[in-house]
């Protein structure tokens, strides 16, 4: 279950919370019931090994049409 991040906007309350993706979003803070926002972080890729590049999926020939040269 993905993890969410919530701040109020009325007391500065900030807080993680654990929610199903069919879940409402939270609207209220648990604390002093001001207004919630959802945060929006930063996601971490990280792409490991060969295959990333474009002339790492080519054969060795280059600028091949499929005629044949003379």
């Amino acid at each position: 279950m993905p993890l969410y991040s919530y701040k109020c906007t009325e007391c500065g309350n900030a807080f993680d919370i654990t929610q199903s993706l069919s879940d409402a979003t939270l609207s209220e803070c648990p604390l002093c019931g001001g207004k919630l926002r959802k945060l929006f972080g930063t996601v971490g890729v990280s792409f490991n090994g060969s295959g990333f590049y474009s002339t790492d999926s080519k054969s060795g020939s280059s600028g091949s049409s499929g005629g044949a040269k003379s």
